[in-house]
């Protein structure tokens, strides 16, 4: 089940903190920041990528209107509000749903499961063992990338960074996908953040793998066991 990035922009801090609430136990949706005006939303949203977008209207110095007038990338947007009356303002931005406050939570879910419903997927790497490469969603294209320049993967949450001999990409995946479909022979869990290449290990200890140009990777204390044994068959 993928894990969707959310934003909650609202003024009031006890509206903020019921919205908190109703997000906290959706496993569909992780909830990355928290603003209190539309400037501090401006730079979440300019940092971070965002699918689903909580937006109060009235706040000082920049409203919820005027704030999405300027975004470049607009994510899914469900307005919540005390103001009925920009309703179809609103909607001409292509809103999803617009709540009034008080929000009751049934209300609130139906409103988000409507956005989910809108929400493209992330697209799942290609993986075909018969060729020595795998394609890679990034910057809105497929990457080519071979198996045989990839020096290691790092978690970044629902993001990947791949490391490669001569560049280094994200994706919207999660490491726990990676470990479970590349080659269990070529790649090796080493620590809950990283998957590394087993044919660039140039050296290892009990405490952390040496990789290329001396780049060191730690060995996590719940994998050291499996890392060394298997090393060590390898040798």
């Amino acid at each position: 089940m993928p894990t969707f990035k959310c934003l909650i922009i609202e003024d009031e801090p006890i509206a903020a903190r019921v919205l908190g609430r109703f997000i906290e136990p959706l496993e569909q949706l992780e909830l990355v920041a928290t603003c209190h005006h539309a400037l501090a939303g401006l730079d979440v949203l300019q940092k971070h990528p965002i699918d689903l977008l909580f937006l109060d209207i009235k706040m000082p110095q920049l409203s919820g209107i005027e704030l999405l007038r300027i975004l470049k990338k607009v994510p899914k947007v469900i307005i919540t509000t005390a103001y009925a009356d920009y309703a179809l303002e609103g909607y001409e931005l292509n809103i999803v749903d617009y709540l009034l406050k008080p929000i009751a939570e049934a209300r609130f879910m139906k409103a988000v499961s409507k956005a989910l419903q809108q929400i493209p997927l992330p697209v799942t790497p290609t993986f075909d063992y018969t060729t020595p490469y795998i394609y890679l969603k990034a910057d809105k294209k497929m990457v080519q990338v071979f198996l045989q320049d990839i020096l290691y993967l790092e978690s970044m949450g629902n993001y990947v960074k791949v490391y490669t001999t001569d560049k280094m990409i994200v994706t919207y995946q999660t490491l726990q996908f990676f470990e479970n479909h590349l080659p269990v022979e070529s790649f090796l869990r080493i620590h809950r953040s990283y998957l590394v290449s087993v044919n660039k290990i140039e050296a290892y200890s009990a405490a952390f793998v040496e990789l290329p140009a001396q780049l060191k990777l730690p060995i996590g204390q719940n994998y050291k066991s499996g890392v060394i044994q298997f090393l060590a068959k390898e040798a």
